[in-house]
């Protein structure tokens, strides 16, 4: 009689942790993996950027690159230069400006 209580009960074991990985798979599928892509776009476009581009800080500064060096650029806007760490640049925005002039 005492057997039938220390049985491990019907359906238990692995199939018990199946909704747990599917909800983990879900996650990287939709959270994780667009995230890690976006972040590697942006770290290849801060590494490449280029004199003459204009791009849109991540405070909304948009201007236009005046000089790159290695760690900061420096930015014209409308009435100032801005000396900025590349890691504050957000995205380019000359096909839009091109684009707007034509």
């Amino acid at each position: 009689m005492m057997n039938l209580f220390l049985q491990s009960p019907a359906g238990g074991g692995i199939y018990s942790l199946m909704p747990f990985v599917m909800i983990l798979g879900v996650m990287y599928l939709f959270f994780f993996r667009p995230q890690m892509k976006r972040q590697k776009e942006e770290k290849i476009f801060r590494t490449d950027v280029k004199k003459g581009a204009r791009v849109v800080t991540t405070s909304g500064i948009h201007g236009k690159i005046l000089e790159v060096a290695e760690n900061y650029i420096i930015l014209e806007t409308e009435n100032s230069r801005l000396k900025l760490e590349k890691s504050a640049i957000s995205k380019e925005l000359s096909a839009q400006y091109s684009a707007a002039e034509k």
